[in-house]
């Protein structure tokens, strides 16, 4: 399943979630601040390693760096996952 981290006051996660919901795509949301410090490192890793960046998403071990929302680029990311 799509996993979806994100921080409860972040504008483009919501905006992704928003996204996912309306285009019927099962995800688990996971809020960052409330994840194990591996988990946290995971993230932080697929970012660069220097901090986390939200929303991340992980699906199947791949994962897509936190960025900007851009319905997009996110689309686009998820029918390379073949989510959609």
């Amino acid at each position: 399943m799509l996993k979806v981290y994100a921080w409860n006051v972040c504008p483009h996660c919501k905006k992704t979630v928003d996204w996912l919901q309306t285009h019927k795509i099962p995800f688990q949301y996971l809020e960052i601040e409330e994840q194990p410090q591996e988990v946290i490192q995971q993230v932080i890793d697929a970012n660069g390693g220097v901090d986390w960046v939200v929303p991340t998403l992980e699906y199947n071990g791949q994962w897509r760096k936190g960025q900007v929302f851009d319905p997009i680029r996110l689309e686009a990311d998820l029918r390379e996952w073949k989510l959609i």
